[in-house]
């Protein structure tokens, strides 16, 4: 399934539109909320995305702050962008986990300014676009973002450890993504202007699915498009190819906040879980509930703890 972050970011940006003018709808997103009413004062509501990763890092979000003796309100699973930051500019959750660049393509008209496609770049840019009364803490190094990556015997035969040495051998190898990808320039447009590769033939699949994932453990394709954090990179054991040109907007995961909500304590606990998480390490946790389908709130403990941040 594509995560809700991946929308096209016209997509995206006509989303946020309507979903911020929409703040005195009868439509609310947190109408079916399983705990009912507002959260007593001084608690803080957090919310997430309607896909694992995001729920798994506001549980661990959750846990950090109760940790510090602040009372937490679960608001899990809200839905797509578009709910989620109507819910935070209304009042109805106080703190959910982003991704730098989706949010900064979905606030920016038109999308992330051409050129701005590194972490400190996109934060940057990021704090001049977040809508009044919000605020992000510090960002973390993991990132869930475009990868190109291939099987660990393509790596070997070809000796690819970055998108760069795939120019010489990319005219015998088969790519496979979503069928946007032929058109986008984070796709292969960008591939061949930036680094000078052009495949042999592009398989539209899917986005980071389970359709390049089979391609690839079958061979039909050699490279494909998986986000940086799928389980099915630890599952079968892919390489990731570094990119050394920042042809992909940063996407590293960052507390997006109501700057009423925010304080010392909270932004420190929340700070220190920024600081241990990694791309590598979020890989590994996030497969213990996708593959070994373990609970989301023992896993978030487990996390914390093996990090010393409860």
């Amino acid at each position: 399934m594509m995560r809700f972050g991946r929308f096209t970011a016209v997509t995206a940006a006509l989303a946020l539109t309507v979903a911020l003018t929409a703040c005195g709808a009868d439509e609310d997103p947190l109408a079916n909320d399983n705990g009912g009413g507002s959260a007593a004062p001084g608690t803080i509501t957090i919310g997430s995305a309607n896909f694992a990763e995001s729920e798994l890092l506001a549980e661990i979000y959750s846990q950090a702050i109760e940790a510090k003796g602040v009372q937490v309100k679960r608001q899990f699973n809200i839905g797509a962008r578009e709910l989620y930051l109507k819910a935070l500019q209304d009042g109805s959750i106080d703190l959910l986990p982003e991704y730098n660049g989706a949010l900064l393509s979905a606030l920016t008209p038109g999308g992330a300014p051409e050129g701005v496609s590194k972490p400190e770049d996109v934060l940057g840019a990021l704090k001049k676009v977040l809508p009044a009364g919000t605020e992000v803490l510090e960002q973390s190094p993991a990132e869930d973002k475009d990868t190109l990556t291939v099987t660990q015997e393509t790596a070997t035969k070809y000796s690819l450890k970055s998108i760069e040495d795939l120019k010489p051998v990319a005219k015998d190898l088969v790519i496979g993504a979503g069928p946007e990808w032929q058109e986008r320039y984070q796709g292969l447009k960008g591939l061949e202007a930036v680094y000078g590769v052009k495949f042999k033939e592009f398989k539209p699949l899917d986005a980071g699915g389970p359709l390049t994932v089979n391609a690839l453990v079958k061979g039909q394709i050699q490279v494909g498009n998986i986000f940086s954090t799928d389980s099915s990179i630890t599952v079968n054991k892919f390489v990731v190819l570094e990119d050394p040109k920042s042809l992909y907007l940063a996407e590293n995961i960052i507390p997006l906040i109501r700057t009423t909500a925010n304080n010392p304590t909270v932004s420190g606990a929340l700070n220190a879980v920024s600081a241990k998480l990694t791309t590598e390490n979020l890989t590994t946790t996030l497969a213990k509930v996708q593959v070994d389908k373990q609970d989301t709130a023992s896993v978030a403990k487990a996390w914390l703890t093996e990090n010393g941040l409860v």
